[in-house]
């Protein structure tokens, strides 16, 4: 290995990627890459040691920065508000959605005034990015050149989207630039691959040899999260899913206890509607008998021209106590009220990595500062929890703030928080097991699950789902469940929303007259009706049944109000006329005959796992090497989700969503877990860790996770210093 001496010649002599910069800093980032090490298994996994957490930071996020720098930087542009000085104006509506929140003074402010022990964390997360660009020079960073620690609370909660993304970028670019966007507004009825994730905490009465089991399956867009282990001599160890330029693990496990989040249907970003009032050339709103000045703030924003000059934007945007002005609807303006603390986001998402039981997971959560997601715990005490987010508004629950409300009238106002302990939540039930598939919490424990009549109905608005039904189909029988066992259930073929659809559509076949049609339709609907309704690679009937799904979904989004939710969809289509669900049936096989030359495809020709290059957005190609994939979207009740289709100049179904990451973890004496990661760990195709998990990946079968130093043993791929 060189020495401290050799890398500070080396480094005195380089020029760093974003200019001039003073050598003791240069010498700073060399000593503390010292103090870190990282090892990688020979799945290309970094295991990072810092002797402070601070230096585990730096190691992680450098580790990171190796696997997949431009995933990095794009979430930054994004979360910084800054995506159209790399993608030019078409972003600038994103942007300025980023920054109706985001300001890059407030954020300054906010990391001065935070604890010295997070703001060592932020700067050893920008001296490990700072160092990654100096000692790689050939990286061309597309905007950022020099992260700055204050940057990190841009990007302070893991989730796949944010709340602000509730915010339509169409109806923001109507309103502050007057112009009609060629976007298209995505349809909430229209077929779509579920978004969210499935987490299962088993209690030890439920397994094998008495110890506590944990499922984390996040359902996110492929490559969104980089796998690791990160620990220090401060007490860190964590292992699990990071987001890509985030220094905490979101999803994971550290030596006694464990967290999966999900997507939660908890309402906690409301709308509200503003009357807008004009007097003396200002503009005021109404609240309650008197009129309050609008804020106005005016934001401007740098875009990247064609030719590679930055030109900027200026607007004037407004809001008022409820949040910043989105968009108009109905002669109102209408303002958007969601969570913005990033200090205390940044610091819960943190320390509960470091939580070793589950009264320290919820005194980290007493920060309340996790507005999106619902959480499965499991721990070595045997104790399994699921808890709703815990930022959650007191509302008056006689408003519907599933709409906008009016703002002008100060009954609707949040009145503060909830407190813990009076939100939904399951500790350690009974019944021995809780699980989340992102519906409701009503469900979450079987018959030990909270009770809806105790709460406000803005504590839940996603209703049930196929994998909510699927899941407690599973659970409920389920006794001595070891890790396999579980992983296991996470891969259980059923797909249970065909069970309802399936007979009305042979009792419509049945009802048919003799003649072409019914003849047609024999050989399909006999396909159907001796079916299992699990899927398979070499399954016909998983081919048709979900080219029927497809099409009877799309049959039936007419009858559908926007709103709908739950199992309103699938209700309707069970209540569809038989011709409906025979004319699906026909749409079905002759897609499939125009795609494949015969409606008798095995799924495993059509559904494909392909990772061509290492761009965000893929392209797929038919001609190119693709693998198999068994499991089938979501939206049929599949634990193990695939979101699959067609994709322009493609006949073949390639995934992009969906299970992303699988682990099972059992606290035992010493954690024990297996995983899989969509693909591989690196974002280069040149690595062989770009796609070395891909068949794992497709036929679920879980690797060992080397969480102890013995376990590494003859699997040590490299070991070394940032910077070597």
């Amino acid at each position: 290995m060189r020495t401290f001496y050799a890398i500070f010649a080396a480094l005195a002599l380089a020029t760093p990627a974003w200019g001039k910069t003073d050598i003791p800093e240069h010498a700073r980032w060399a000593a503390t890459a010292q103090r870190i090490e990282i090892t990688r298994d020979d799945w290309g996994i970094a295991h990072v040691h810092g002797t402070t957490d601070a230096d585990a930071v730096f190691g992680m996020i450098y580790a990171q920065a190796e696997d997949d720098f431009n995933r990095i930087e794009t979430n930054y542009l994004v979360a910084l508000g800054r995506l159209a000085e790399a993608e030019g104006e078409k972003a600038i509506w994103q942007d300025l959605r980023q920054r109706l929140y985001i300001d890059p003074a407030t954020l300054r402010q906010h990391y001065a005034a935070s604890p010295a022990w997070l703001r060592s964390l932020m700067q050893g997360w920008a001296d490990g990015l700072n160092y990654y660009l100096l000692t790689h020079p050939n990286v061309r960073p597309r905007v950022i050149r020099h992260f700055e620690p204050w940057m990190a609370l841009a990007f302070s909660e893991g989730s796949i989207g944010g709340d602000i993304e509730r915010i339509s970028v169409g109806q923001l670019a109507a309103f502050y630039g007057r112009k009609q966007l060629a976007l298209k507004e995505e349809d909430p009825r229209a077929y779509q691959e579920p978004k969210g994730s499935n987490g299962i905490a088993i209690a030890p009465s439920r397994t094998k040899d008495g110890h506590a089991l944990l499922l984390i399956n996040p359902h996110t867009s492929f490559f969104f999260r980089s796998e690791q282990q990160v620990s220090s001599d401060e007490g860190l160890n964590v292992y699990g899913a990071a987001t890509w330029g985030q220094f905490f693990i979101y999803q994971g496990f550290n030596a006694h206890a464990g967290w999966m989040h999900t997507t939660s249907g908890v309402d906690s970003v409301d709308e509200f509607s503003e009357t807008i009032v004009e007097r003396g050339g200002k503009r005021f709103y109404r609240y309650g008998r008197a009129l309050r000045p609008l804020t106005v703030k005016p934001i401007t924003l740098s875009y990247r021209l064609p030719g590679g000059a930055l030109a900027t934007r200026r607007f004037t945007t407004f809001a008022t106590h409820h949040g910043p002005i989105t968009r108009a609807a109905n002669g109102k303006w209408i303002a958007l009220a969601l969570m913005n603390t990033p200090v205390a986001a940044l610091e819960q998402s943190f320390l509960r990595t470091k939580a070793s039981d589950l009264p320290a997971f919820l005194k980290v959560a007493e920060r309340r500062a996790n507005s999106s997601n619902n959480t499965l715990f499991a721990d070595d005490k045997g104790e399994i929890a699921f808890l709703v987010p815990q930022f959650v508004p007191k509302r008056n629950d006689r408003f519907d703030y599933t709409r906008p409300v009016d703002g002008s009238d100060p009954a609707t106002d949040w009145q503060g928080l909830h407190a813990i302990d009076t939100l939904p939540k399951v500790t350690t039930p009974p019944v021995g097991w809780a699980m989340n598939t992102n519906d409701w919490p009503w469900s979450s424990a079987g018959p030990d699950s909270p009770k809806a009549a105790a709460f406000p109905r803005y504590l839940d608005t996603a209703g049930e789902n196929p994998r909510g039904l699927h899941a407690a189909e599973l659970l409920t029988p389920a006794a001595g469940l070891t890790i396999e066992g579980l992983r296991a259930i996470a891969f259980d073929p059923h797909l249970i929303a065909f069970d309802p659809l399936i007979p009305g559509l042979v009792s419509a076949w049945d009802a048919l007259p003799e003649g072409a049609e019914k003849a047609k339709l024999a050989r399909p609907v006999a396909l159907l009706k001796a079916w299992d309704r699990r899927w398979a690679a070499d399954s016909v009937a998983t081919s048709l049944a979900v080219f029927w799904g497809e099409a009877f979904w799309g049959e039936t989004i007419p009858d559908l109000d926007l709103e709908s939710a739950g199992l309103t969809h699938y209700k309707t289509m069970e209540a569809a006329s038989p011709a409906r669900k025979l004319k699906a049936l026909g749409i079905a096989i002759d897609r499939l005959t125009a795609d494949f030359g015969s409606w008798e495809v095995p799924w495993g020709d059509i559904n494909r796992f392909q990772r061509n290059d290492g761009a965000i957005v893929q392209q797929f190609d038919d001609a190119k090497p693709s693998t198999p994939v068994a499991f089938a979207s979501a939206q049929w009740g599949s634990l193990a989700s695939f979101g699959a289709h067609a994709w322009p100049g493609t006949k073949r179904y390639y995934g992009t969503n969906g299970n992303s990451f699988v682990a099972v973890v059992e606290f035992g004496t010493r954690v024990r877990a297996i995983a899989v990661t969509a693909g591989g760990e690196s974002g280069d195709p040149a690595s062989k860790h770009f796609n070395d998990q891909a068949t794992r990946y497709a036929t679920g079968n879980l690797r060992p996770v080397y969480f102890w130093p013995d376990e590494m043993a003859g699997h040590v791929e490299r070991q070394y210093h940032p910077g070597q």
